[in-house]
């Protein structure tokens, strides 16, 4: 499958120097699956910033894009009710679909995709539980993308990383300046991410995230420009944090 998917990355550069571009329809893909184990047991995209739910958030910022052109959620089985009256509340003018998701995060997206309007050409992987990304963030991305194929936007890290075996030992001290928290959505040509995601299923491969199956082919991903708001809720402490942004916007 590995050799497909690179015939299939092969297929959409000689599509890109021939000017064979389709026109631009991408779908966000919002992969809400997880098991929230580090929220101690409470379902994160149902808890609630500014008095909306983490998946009605997210749901929202990706309608304010201009560039998105329909929504697809894949969602546990036991919570699909509950986010399919999440998004219906949204009102969003966006076509939104509901799946039900895998087991990993990569079948999750996977199904997701299969899903997808048959126009797609670009697809938006976003997080859930990133309720706050801005219009700007995922418009500049997918813009990206659709120039080179895969683009994610990134801010550069702030702390000093430090490499250590499982003694707690350092071993090695990477360049900070060269280092980047790369955010969501991470945008793709749509042939190339299907193609990525089956060999990694079929390489028993689990990426830490969508560019990471892309990286595995070969292609490369361009960075754009990410923001220090745009968290990802994983624990408790996150929510204060993120409550504390909503907070601020708000004020502003």
């Amino acid at each position: 499958m590995l050799e497909k998917a690179g015939d299939r990355m092969l297929g959409w550069l000689r599509k890109k120097r021939r000017g064979e571009e389709a026109p631009l329809f991408c779908s966000a893909v919002v992969p809400a699956a997880g098991s929230s184990r580090r929220m101690g047991g409470e379902n994160k995209l149902f808890a609630q910033i500014g008095g909306l739910t983490v998946l009605t958030l997210t749901v929202l910022a990706l309608s304010r894009s201009e560039l998105v052109s329909e929504i697809v959620v894949a969602t546990r089985e036991e919570d699909l009710m509950t986010a399919a009256d999440l998004c219906r509340a949204c009102g969003t003018a966006k076509p939104l679909k509901l799946v039900v998701g895998g087991k990993s995060r990569t079948e999750s997206v996977a199904k997701a995709l299969a899903e997808c309007d048959p126009r797609a050409t670009l697809a938006a992987v976003h997080d859930g539980a990133r309720p706050l990304v801005t219009a700007e963030i995922i418009d500049e991305a997918i813009r990206k993308a659709a120039v080179c194929g895969a683009a994610a936007p990134a801010v550069p890290v702030k702390d000093t990383i430090k490499e250590a075996g499982e003694d707690g030992v350092v071993t090695a001290t990477p360049d900070r300046s060269r280092l980047f928290a790369v955010q969501t959505p991470q945008v793709f040509d749509m042939d190339l991410l299907k193609g990525a995601l089956q060999a990694a299923l079929d390489a028993g491969v689990a990426p830490t995230d969508d560019c990471g199956a892309v990286e595995r082919l070969g292609k490369q991903v361009v960075l754009t420009k990410g923001s220090y708001e745009n968290i990802k809720i994983t624990t408790p402490e996150d929510l204060i944090l993120a409550q504390a942004i909503w907070d601020a916007r708000e004020e502003g």
